[in-house]
């Protein structure tokens, strides 16, 4: 992981790129939902539908409704931390389109959300493109999903001496780090891992131009903006296509792929989907989210119900 070397010293030896099973099993697991997430479309789309399944959709839009309401100052903090990330605080309306779903935002939202906070979000055309801006900095939403995790209590207690043999040195400036099982870091590796883990850099909310490209401190910080995007996402996971969409706004590195696999033990790069996929690796325990919204709960129900409801309809038929 030459993410964690220095200049001078040399790449570590061991394989940078390891399977994660589990995380390959989540791959398989989200299937079943989207399937009924996209059933449920053909469903309100069909004018035969069963009363079976027409009784389901009545059902579910219902729990939908509140479960949207309590969500709601969720997806505007989501979006305030979007934009503010971004180098000029707005970002193309089709570029948040492309993430729309994983973010948990209703289809419908430029036209019932956005417009309800107009002391924070504005519409602007930019070279006949349409943008989502930023009216007003939120410091309040400036503290990662990073941040709020750290426990620096731990941290004083912590002897610096100790090189941990997971990597997860405990500090302001450190990840969460969850190597694959057949990884097997070395003693000069691991010291590494701690030097960067202890590297200050520049918060993701500070505006990219005030940062050293070069800078290892700016690397680290690159690092630290595709957590904080994979945390925003309901399921901690993104396809690589739709991070690198964000290329411009968020001064991401050009060799995205490689900083994926040099920081294995933070994302995990799959490609067992249709498209190649990213994991926020902290966000899981094995195959299952370690954090389940209300948003995702009720998609998991929904898909529960829909399958009990299919299945009975052949049975009955």
């Amino acid at each position: 992981m030459s993410t964690y070397s220095r200049s001078t010293g040399r790449r570590p030896k061991q394989k940078m790129y390891h399977r994660e099973p589990g995380l390959d099993k989540a791959m398989d697991l989200r299937k079943k939902p989207l399937l009924m997430l996209r059933l449920r479309s053909l469903i309100l789309a069909s004018k035969t539908r069963s009363i079976l399944l027409r009784d389901l959709e009545k059902e579910v839009s219902s729990e939908e409704a509140k479960v949207r309401q309590l969500m709601e100052p969720i997806l505007v903090n989501k979006l305030k931390k979007l934009l503010m990330m971004s180098m000029d605080c707005q970002i193309q309306l089709e570029k948040i389109d492309l993430i729309q779903s994983e973010l948990g935002l209703p289809e419908n939202y430029k036209n019932d959300l956005i417009p309800k906070y107009p002391d924070f979000f504005t519409y602007r055309k930019i070279k006949d493109r349409d943008y989502l801006c930023l009216e007003s900095w939120d410091s309040s939403v400036t503290i990662t999903v990073r941040e709020e995790k750290l426990d620096l209590e731990k941290a004083a207690l912590m002897n610096p001496k100790i090189i941990p043999k997971d990597g997860n040195f405990v500090g302001p400036f450190a990840f969460k780090l969850k190597f694959s099982p057949g990884f097997r870091p070395n003693k000069n590796y691991l010291e590494e891992v701690v030097r960067w883990q202890k590297m200050a850099f520049p918060s993701p909310y500070l505006n990219a131009r005030q940062v050293e490209p070069a800078a290892p401190q700016a690397r680290k910080r690159a690092v630290a903006v595709l957590h904080e995007l994979l945390s925003l996402s309901t399921e901690k996971i993104l396809t690589s296509d739709k991070i690198d969409a964000f290329h411009n706004e968020y001064q991401l590195p050009c060799r995205l792929f490689l900083c994926l696999v040099k920081n294995h033990g933070i994302f995990y790069l799959t490609n067992k989907g249709a498209r190649s996929t990213v994991f926020l690796k902290e966000g899981y325990e094995r195959s299952d989210l370690v954090e389940m919204c209300s948003l995702l709960r009720f998609r998991e129900r929904f898909a529960t119900l829909s399958c009990d409801e299919v299945n009975n309809s052949f049975v009955s038929v």
